[in-house]
């Protein structure tokens, strides 16, 4: 599988949007695949954890997002769950759920609720260990600034403390793990 020939079915290869999310899923691929193979004794899935990060953003374009030049009807929030939905057309089921379960450190049923977000009410909670680390390494990457400047440990849990202590701790228990 080549996640670019998936990426190209739904985006113009080089304009400006396509280059924020091939850039960014670089970033966090390589990130990744460092811990990958930093921890053999994980045993992840490299080539998948490769494809995934590649994928994990693809439904970004679907969203109102002028800023990463996004022009779509959805929230930001959506993003997840519409990559997921269209990966899951191209047949490709594992891939989908990174896409679902990556938004901070992954998102409850109680924090969907509570949150009043809107998307499905369902669990989207990173449970493999590939989507686990491909959730994390994607927190050290913005799509609105530097995309390839990975960010401080200090400055994503200040950016996460707002979601709630129960996602900086995830975040911490993934920093003693991976790092």
């Amino acid at each position: 599988m080549n996640p670019l020939d998936i990426i190209n079915n739904y985006y113009t290869e080089g304009s400006p949007l396509w280059v924020t999310l091939i850039e960014h899923s670089q970033a966090v691929r390589n990130k990744a695949l460092d811990i990958v193979s930093n921890h053999p004794e994980l045993e992840a899935d490299a080539q998948f954890v490769s494809e995934a990060c590649m994928l994990h953003d693809i439904g970004i374009y679907l969203t109102n997002a002028p800023d990463l030049h996004c022009n779509g009807t959805y929230p930001y929030i959506c993003h997840g769950y519409l990559g997921r939905e269209l990966l899951e057309k191209e047949g490709y089921l594992k891939h989908a759920l990174v896409c679902e379960r990556h938004t901070g450190t992954g998102l409850s049923l109680v924090d969907i609720r509570k949150q009043h977000l809107p998307i499905p009410q369902r669990d989207m909670m990173p449970l493999s260990i590939e989507e686990q680390i491909i959730c994390f390494a994607d927190k050290f990457y913005s799509k609105s600034r530097a995309l390839t400047k990975a960010k401080s440990i200090d400055k994503i849990i200040q950016s996460m403390r707002k979601h709630g202590e129960h996602q900086v701790k995830q975040f911490e228990e993934w920093c003693e793990l991976f790092l």
